[in-house]
């Protein structure tokens, strides 16, 4: 059980780390103070949702054909470790997270649509979320505890950044920051595919 939280929350983080439009929206609200718990709060429901709806629902499909778990299984193996690859890439590149702190005020209500586009018409969030994170999770000994381990490590991470935002930006404006950040998660990645390797 305990094994299935700490694989949730390592690959959650893993995934989720990674410099893109939810990010760098969250973070770009919360230098300006602006509604910046609220983004947090839908970023962190939706990827619950979406882990749990991936999780049961991979679940069932999956105990009921050992053929397609052996083929999630060695799936998820691949896309970790590819995952992991691409991480230690741009652990070399030069990046940097940009927020845009100088826009106009917004409205809840329009602060809250464009939370809503970054999270849900980005595919990669039904990829990573849905697929890969509830195959991994389909193939736990505890589902449950998987799912749990993921909802920690997306409240972490996104009311992380909500608080810590403005106190982070000199730092999370360093392309070496992000390069650390990468270096963990290629590790994170490969200590999962590992595990599924030999526990399998």
């Amino acid at each position: 059980m305990l094994q299935s939280y700490v694989n949730g929350l390592l690959v959650l983080l893993g995934l989720i780390m990674a410099i893109g439009a939810q990010n760098a929206f969250l973070v770009s609200q919360a230098l300006r103070r602006e509604h910046h718990f609220w983004v947090a709060s839908i970023c962190a429901f939706f990827d619950v949702l979406l882990v749990a709806a991936g999780v049961y629902g991979l679940a069932h499909v999956l105990t009921s054909s050992p053929l397609l778990l052996v083929i999630a299984r060695w799936g998820g193996i691949l896309f970790l470790s590819t995952y992991a690859l691409l991480a230690l890439r741009r652990a070399f590149s030069k990046q940097v997270l940009e927020a845009v702190v100088d826009r106009p005020t917004q409205s809840l209500g329009a602060v809250t649509v464009t939370t809503l586009a970054v999270t849900l018409l980005n595919p990669h969030v039904y990829l990573d979320t849905v697929l890969l994170i509830g195959s991994l999770g389909a193939q736990q000994d505890s589902p449950g505890a998987y799912v749990l381990g993921s909802a920690t490590g997306s409240i972490l991470w996104f009311f992380g950044l909500a608080v810590g935002a403005a106190q982070l930006a000199p730092w999370l404006a360093r392309p070496m920051t992000w390069r650390v950040i990468d270096f963990l998660v290629a590790l994170m990645m490969i200590v999962v595919a590992l595990q599924l390797l030999l526990n399998g």
